[in-house]
C-alpha cells in the first residue's frame, strides 16, 4: 500500500487542506473508489476505511493481480468533516456538484478539478454517495443514463437493486456524470445511511466492492453468493408525500412489504400530540426510502415504494 497525497491547498486561517489517497497494486489505472465528498458522509467514509484494511490484507496475500492499480480515497472534504458541516465551510457549496472543476475558479471549482485531474482515466469508478434528501435505503448501485452506462457490470457488486436516472442539469457536475462522460465506468454506491454507522450495510457495500473487483478480473477473491440485482428506472418509484408537517413516527421500515392501503406513518402535533395524519401505500412493493428524521415538513418526501 502506498499513501499518496492527491490534492494539497494553502489555507489562509488554517492547516493545509489534504486529499490523501491509498494506492493498491501496480499497473494502469483500473479502479478508483472515492468516499466522503461531503462533510456529514460518516458511513462513507468508514466503508472505505473498511476497504483499505481489507485491501492491504489482500494486497500482502498477493491476491492483486498483476497489471491492476487500485485507489481509495475515503474523503475529499475533511474541512467539512472537521466541523460538522455538510457543505464547504466559508460558501456552503457542494463539492460534488463542482466536476470537472475549474482550477482558476471559487475553491471548490478548484479541489474539484485538482481530485478529478488525479482519478480520471480509471477503467471503474465507485463512489459511496449520499441522496440530498435525508433518509435511508435498501443498499443499492445508482448510474445516470448518459449512453456510457452498463447495466450488467453494475449487477456485479451482487446489491438487491441497480437504479437507472436519467440525468437532470444540475447532475451534470457531479463526479458521477463526469466520470461517465470520460469514459469510466462509474457506479454509485448507497447504503442504509450517511450521518452514523450502520454496520451491516457498511459491511454489505464492502463485500460488494470487492466481489464486483474480483468479478471484472482486478483481484482474487472468493466472494459469497451474491443476489440477482433487480434494475428498476427511479422514475418508477412510487413516491408517498406529507401534507402536514410534525413529528414523524414510521409503521414500517427498510425493506418492508406494503400494498395499498398499508398504514406506512403518522405525523403527530408536536404541540397537542394529535394524530394529523396518517400515511398509507399507494402501491404494492417494498420500502425502499424512509425519511429519517423525527421532524418532518409539509408535502416533503417520506417514502419511496419500489414496486415487485
Amino acid at each position: 500500500m502506498k499513501r499518496k497525497m492527491i490534492f494539497n491547498m494553502k489555507s489562509l486561517y488554517r492547516d493545509d487542506l489534504r486529499i490523501f489517497g491509498y494506492e493498491f497494486g501496480k499497473g494502469s489505472k483500473t479502479a478508483c473508489i472515492v468516499g466522503a465528498t461531503r462533510g456529514n458522509e460518516i458511513q462513507q467514509v468508514f466503508i472505505c476505511s473498511q476497504l483499505v484494511k481489507r485491501l492491504k490484507e489482500l494486497e500482502a496475500e498477493g491476491a492483486i493481480n498483476n497489471g491492476n492499480s487500485i485507489m481509495v480515497i475515503p474523503s475529499i472534504n475533511p474541512f467539512s468533516m472537521n466541523i460538522g458541516k455538510r457543505f464547504w465551510p466559508t460558501d456552503n457549496t457542494d463539492i460534488n456538484r463542482m466536476f470537472p472543476g475549474y482550477n482558476l475558479g471559487e475553491t471548490t471549482q478548484r479541489i474539484a478539478a485538482g481530485v478529478f485531474e488525479e482519478i480520471q482515466n480509471y477503467d471503474y469508478g465507485i463512489q459511496f454517495a449520499s441522496n440530498y434528501i435525508s433518509g435511508d435505503f435498501i443498499p443499492h448501485v445508482r448510474m445516470m443514463k448518459t449512453g456510457f452506462e452498463n447495466e450488467e457490470l453494475a449487477k456485479k457488486f451482487g446489491l438487491p437493486y441497480v437504479i437507472l436516472r436519467n440525468p437532470r442539469p444540475y447532475d451534470t457536475t457531479t463526479l458521477n456524470y463526469n466520470w461517465q462522460i470520460w469514459e469510466t465506468n462509474a457506479f454509485s454506491v448507497y447504503t442504509c445511511d450517511t450521518e452514523k454507522i450502520d454496520m451491516v450495510s457498511a459491511m454489505q457495500a464492502v463485500e460488494a466492492v470487492l466481489s464486483f473487483l474480483a468479478k471484472v478480473g482486478i483481484i482474487y477473491y472468493n466472494s459469497p453468493d451474491a443476489l440477482e440485482s433487480k434494475v428498476v428506472e427511479e422514475s418508477d418509484l412510487v413516491t408517498v408525500k406529507t401534507e402536514e408537517a410534525g413529528i414523524f413516527v414510521p409503521r414500517v421500515g427498510i425493506n418492508d412489504s406494503v400494498e395499498p392501503g398499508s398504514l406506512m406513518a403518522e405525523i403527530i402535533n408536536p404541540y397537542e400530540g394529535d394524530v394529523i395524519e396518517e400515511l398509507h401505500a399507494t402501491a404494492t412493493g417494498k420500502v425502499f426510502f424512509i425519511h429519517d428524521n423525527p421532524m418532518i415538513l409539509s408535502h416533503a418526501v417520506a417514502f419511496r415504494i419500489i414496486t415487485q
